[in-house]
């Protein structure tokens, strides 16, 4: 190696690399994970917060994080709005009602789901079923109302799914069964008119509150790149060709006991050719994904009693780490189930919203609003709790050296960008 070309390779070594966008509930891979370094560890109201925008009012959903905009799915005066914040300011630049309607039910409300967005366009998704597009400058480009055009919603605490972006479709699970006896229902919106592309029964036997699902959808891909629709709820999972909607394989086992209020709030997680799929705590049972016809016994690679309710699990590639709501942490091995340890408990109270995995650290947030930082890797060790003492039920969201809570109160930005900007990767 010559003089110059060691020079070009310490200098592209010396580099930062590109930021990462959050563009949606579980992030840039749709796993909760982030690639970002450098990430603060420990913080309070008065430390290494960049900066707080006061909310009105409670919401379990999610910030997302397109290079200098967040947005945020707020609910004020029984209206819901989507916000458009200013990254570096946290100063709101619009705002925009998506839909009147807002209501409690149970701890939430129909701001629950996350909004999503390509960089150019966000989608929002409301409780009561009406879907929006706006453009960045907060234009309202369609609108849906899928009570009025598909179904209307039937679940026990409200509906919470988020909408999966993928490519040119924009896909809507309707998974539901205690409070109504019409059927179930996968929708792919167009996202450049909000047409529907396909509309797909999703049939179960799951009795009283067990179809209802609160999962948001995933995507798995074959080792050749097909890719295909991910559904948990009512008992089930379900791969589903993503042009057709059509139904291709399912696996069962997920409510050995019958239990009629077997609801899911856990959504299913994705690493290769598995998928890892949570519901009430007992079985969270691992698929190979890419099956026909019912992969209940021949594509199940392991279980464990020892699942969550409500976090959805996060992976490193390797590990597999889950926290239940009662804030005890077990670590399995992702791809044969030996658990590495378990039964470690954390900063007690209760979880409900979903760990983020980022610079080797696992971060995960209570509703007493204590964001635990847990050290990633076959070890227990806590690094931090970071107290807000605000009620707290989104997840954290990661993006160029910062992290964005939302509690009751306030989103905070936590840490300071780095200087590299953002490109999506």
């Amino acid at each position: 190696m010559n003089s110059r070309t060691l020079g070009f390779v310490l200098l592209f070594a010396a580099m930062p690399l590109p930021a990462e966008n959050w563009p949606t509930w579980r992030g840039p891979r749709l796993d909760g994970t982030s690639k970002e370094t450098g990430l603060p560890v420990s913080w309070d109201k008065t430390k290494n917060v960049a900066w707080m925008l006061p909310l009105p009012e409670v919401s379990g959903s999610s910030p997302i994080v397109w290079e200098n905009r967040v947005f945020l799915h707020v609910s004020e005066g029984g209206k819901m709005y989507l916000w458009s914040i200013d990254r570096d300011k946290g100063s709101v630049l619009w705002k925009q009602m998506i839909a009147g309607g807002d209501h409690k039910v149970r701890k939430g409300n129909m701001s629950s789901p996350s909004p999503v967005t390509d960089g150019k366009t966000v989608w929002v998704l409301t409780g009561t079923g009406v879907v929006k597009a706006f453009d960045f400058a907060g234009k309202e480009l369609w609108m849906r109302d899928l009570q009025a055009d598909v179904v209307k919603f039937g679940l026990n605490h409200g509906y919470g799914s988020s909408p999966l972006l993928f490519r040119d479709g924009l896909y809507i699970q309707i998974l539901h069964g205690m409070h109504t006896d019409e059927p179930s229902y996968v929708v792919r919106l167009d996202t450049k008119t909000g047409r529907t592309v396909w509309k797909v029964e999703r049939p179960t036997d799951a009795v009283q509150e067990s179809p209802d699902s609160y999962t948001t959808p995933a995507i798995a891909y074959s080792k050749d790149g097909k890719a295909q629709l991910i559904i948990t709820g009512g008992d089930y999972v379900t791969g589903h060709d993503l042009n057709t909607g059509k139904e291709l394989w399912r696996g069962g086992g997920m409510n050995p006991r019958g239990n009629p209020f077997n609801r899911i709030i856990a959504s299913a997680l994705v690493l290769d050719d598995l998928v890892f799929v949570p519901t009430r705590v007992s079985p969270m049972q691992t698929f190979r994904t890419f099956g026909s016809g019912d992969i209940s016994q021949s594509h199940l690679v392991w279980a464990t009693p020892n699942g969550p309710d409500v976090p959805t699990p996060v992976t490193d590639g390797k590990l597999l780490y889950m926290i239940n709501d009662r804030g005890i942490v077990y670590v399995f091995d992702a791809r044969t189930g030996k658990e590495i340890y378990g039964g470690q408990r954390i900063a007690p109270a209760t979880y409900s919203s979903s760990p983020v995995l980022a610079d080797g650290k696992i971060y995960m947030s209570n509703e007493e609003g204590t964001t635990v930082v847990l050290k990633a890797g076959p070890s227990f060790e806590v690094l931090a709790e970071n107290k807000f003492d605000e009620y707290t039920l989104a997840s954290p969201a990661v993006s160029d050296g910062q992290i964005f809570l939302r509690t009751t109160s306030a989103l905070y930005c936590v840490g300071k960008r780095n200087s590299a900007g953002v490109a999506s990767r």
